[in-house]
């Protein structure tokens, strides 16, 4: 990050999403004298004159109007009118100029039918809400649409899927700007968890957990992630969860949407992360202690689901000091 604070500013409309502005207020907007000087500045542009209406009944007065958007770092469209609902031409050219010098710009939700009216998503792989999915791809086949994913980050081009999506996704520029430590600190101002996937699927059918699934596999849960440099069999998850095996799967799905062993593999993943943004440890100590026994193990895996490798991240991702 450079010395002076990034600009972040989040476009505002007439019929504004409300949901999906307070994430990006909440993430970028929020004085965090514990993360030192150098967080974000934070600025409201409106697309439209006057108090804007919100979902909800609220009204906004904003910052300005779109000419904060020429010195914004990173611009944050948080949904938008409706799929289907024309995007105004001064807005687009606005985004395009900005794109064009630099900026960073981000949507959440329906918001990457802005992006997409604006040109700036042709030729590239992008995402919304998965009820939305498919409306994108149809207006905009030039579009490489991904339905089943959180999020997804093309350098200076990011989108988001549904509403809570926009919170993984903010979280992870916190990542790219400040490190993990970062991000772990916003996440927990929130009572959110710290990291979720791209890749990770929108919504997973399975029905809600009983709270005493949640009692019973909560510690377990604990326990497996303060030991990911241990060997876990579906035995031994089992006996300490003290289910037999077929019931511990049943409840282990229920709970997370995921089988131990995927579960496993994105904690490992997150820790191994974590290590490679923060520090200088070698790959092979990294591998061990984030459970994957060996550096070939966390490179197959890291290119499986990165698509790059451990290295590359660290270069990419590692926070100068």
């Amino acid at each position: 990050m450079p010395n002076t604070p990034h600009l972040v500013v989040a476009l505002a409309y007439d019929g504004l999403c409300t949901f999906e502005f307070g994430v990006a207020v909440e993430v970028f907007g929020l004085p965090r004298p514990e993360l030192g000087p150098d967080w974000y500045r934070f600025a409201v542009a409106a697309l439209d004159p006057g108090p804007l209406r919100a979902m909800g009944g609220v009204r906004l007065l904003a910052d300005g109007g779109l000419e904060l958007l020429e010195a914004a770092g990173t611009i944050v469209i948080p949904g938008w009118r409706g799929a289907r609902e024309p995007v105004p031409d001064i807005l687009t050219e606005a985004l395009r100029r900005a794109h064009a010098r630099g900026a960073r710009i981000l949507s959440i939700c329906s918001g990457a039918f802005v992006l997409a009216a604006s040109g700036l998503l042709n030729g590239r792989r992008a995402t919304t809400h998965w009820c939305y999915a498919e409306t994108l791809g149809d207006l905009y086949p030039a579009i490489r649409v991904a339905p089943d994913v959180l999020y997804v980050d093309e350098g200076n081009i990011l989108t988001s899927a549904g509403s809570a999506a926009g919170i993984d996704l903010c979280l992870h520029l916190v990542r790219r700007d400040f490190g993990p430590e970062a991000a772990n600190s916003v996440a927990r101002r929130l009572v959110v968890q710290p990291h979720r996937e791209g890749g990770q699927a929108q919504f997973i059918e399975t029905p809600v957990p009983t709270a005493r699934e949640g009692a019973r596999l909560g510690p377990l849960l604990d326990h497996l992630r303060e030991r990911l440099e241990e060997e876990h069999t579906l035995a031994s998850m089992a006996e300490r969860a003290g289910m037999s095996l077929r019931t511990f799967l049943r409840r282990f799905n229920a709970l997370t949407g995921r089988t131990p062993g995927e579960w496993l593999l994105a904690e490992r993943l997150a820790r191994a992360r974590t290590l490679l943004e923060s520090g200088e440890t070698a790959v092979e100590e990294v591998a061990t202690r984030a459970g994957f026994g060996s550096a070939a193990t966390l490179r197959h895996h890291f290119r499986q689901r990165l698509g790059i490798s451990p290295a590359t991240y660290r270069a990419r991702f590692r926070r100068s000091v």
